[in-house]
């Protein structure tokens, strides 16, 4: 990463660290749009009343100040101001509402672009970073059976990044409707806060979290340790969740017949509908996982967190769920479910842990050579024929030593060298500065070795 006047949690990446980056993004946008998503980008800014409808986030916006309006934004209310959007999935929401006329629906989408979080930057997250997302919205409904499909796209998608050095992932899912039946059976009352607290199980430990569900959220210990005994419920296909979880539910008196219990079974149905479905298409893809609850207020039903195989310390890499009432225009309403990749962190591990280098800086194969500046027409003629065909060329800064020039290429880590005929030399020729090899070639016909051909990444 760059070094000098660096500001902390705002990434810069090197050309090569780039190439990387724009690796990841092209093999994710290939699969999504292999499966028929669509590429849209928003805009940077929105209304501080949109951007306060992802709850306690609301604390890490970014809010624009003209320099002029310095020492006066604090009479206006942040729900008239302009905030840099955190994350995509808001827009998306404006947008659509915004666009409805022009929209087919189902709509699906995919994202990705920058946003900012005032966040504490720690490894791995930044303040500035580029999120990828997928997204389905309904007009009015949304079948469950996208579900499964959206999950089942980014494991595809993280599938295609295994070269690179990610490790195989999985997508952990339950639902929030299963997880608030449950509670409410307890005779819980503050929903929202139990399900930010228990979002923070694996950072803080079970202990911890009980302590908050008595202190904040007016459990006693009793059902504290009932909302631990859920997160910690798994199983290894649907028949054996519903087991599960009915005998929790005796065990603690959740009724079969309240109304908590049927709130709790709609969400049970489709978890289970979501792991035995993906199992059949993509096995061991998608696990059950009580746990997850997505601290976020928008969430309505099923909630993924996804992880790294073997770099479970990174935490989750992939994140979405469903939501119901984020868009909403009158009495229509447009509901949808999503993943968002934290684009920025997975290229980070990718460099960092997993060691990925690009094969070279520069996307030219070749650099034309320049004799004497008198003659850089004649290079640039070959530079043109060349791309012309679709080969990436570039052509030498300055008519220097010809060892300066090769040395010029090598630094870039262009292959190529092309040397345009001097005086007494029939017709031009290429040197593979890797080789050693150098042959005839012309501009109308020479092609590459595939091996040099692009620039590609490594591990």
């Amino acid at each position: 990463m760059a070094k000098g006047a660096s500001i902390s949690g705002f990434p810069e990446w090197l050309p090569s660290q780039r190439v990387v980056e724009q690796t990841v993004i092209d093999k994710l946008r290939k699969v999504f749009e292999l499966n028929g998503f669509i590429g849209i980008e928003t805009r940077a800014v929105e209304q501080g009343v949109s951007l306060l409808k992802k709850g306690e986030t609301s604390k890490e916006i970014y809010l624009l100040s003209r320099l002029q309006e310095v020492g006066h934004e604090s009479d206006t209310p942040i729900e008239d101001r302009l905030g840099l959007h955190f994350d995509l999935t808001v827009p998306l929401s404006r947008y659509v509402v915004e666009h409805s006329g022009d929209l087919v629906f189902p709509f699906k989408r995919w994202q990705m672009q920058k946003v900012w979080r005032g966040e504490r930057p720690q490894e791995g997250r930044f303040r500035e970073f580029v999120q990828a997302d997928i997204d389905v919205i309904g007009n009015g409904d949304l079948p469950d059976h996208y579900e499964v499909e959206l999950p089942l796209v980014m494991v595809a998608g993280l599938e295609e990044l295994r070269d690179l050095g990610l490790p195989k992932a999985t997508v952990h899912a339950n639902n929030r409707k299963l997880s608030e039946g449950f509670y409410r059976g307890l005779g819980l009352e503050d929903i929202e806060g139990v399900l930010r607290e228990i979002d923070k199980l694996d950072k803080i430990g079970a202990d911890e979290v009980a302590k908050l569900l008595v202190k904040d959220c007016g459990a006693n210990e009793s059902q504290a340790h009932a909302c631990l005994e859920l997160a910690q419920l798994t199983a290894a296909d649907g028949g054996e969740l519903l087991e599960r979880f009915d005998d929790l539910c005796a065990k603690h008196g959740v009724r079969q017949e309240s109304d908590a219990y049927q709130l709790a079974r709609q969400g049970l149905d489709t978890l289970a509908m979501i792991v035995d479905q993906a199992a059949q298409i993509r096995p061991g893809s998608v696990v059950a996982d009580l746990k997850i609850a997505r601290g976020l207020d928008y969430y309505t039903g099923s909630v993924y967190e996804t992880f790294l195989e073997g770099a479970e310390g990174l935490g989750s890499i992939c994140s979405g769920g469903r939501y119901d009432n984020l868009a909403s225009q009158g009495n229509k309403r447009y509901p949808g479910v999503g993943l968002s990749i934290g684009l920025s962190r997975l290229v980070s591990y990718i460099l960092h842990t997993a060691g990925a280098q690009a094969s070279r800086v520069s996307p030219a194969s070749v650099l034309v050579a320049v004799w004497d500046e008198a003659d850089r027409a004649t290079s640039n003629a070959i530079a043109n024929a060349l791309r012309a065909r679709g080969i990436a060329a570039d052509v030498a800064p300055t008519a220097a030593k010809l060892g300066k020039q090769i040395k010029y290429a090598d630094k870039l880590g262009i292959p190529y060298v092309w040397f345009p005929p001097q005086v007494g030399q029939e017709g031009d020729q290429v040197k593979n500065i890797i080789s050693g090899d150098q042959t005839p070639a012309d501009a109308k016909s020479w092609e590459p070795d595939r091996l040099y051909a692009r620039q590609t990444v490594r591990v």
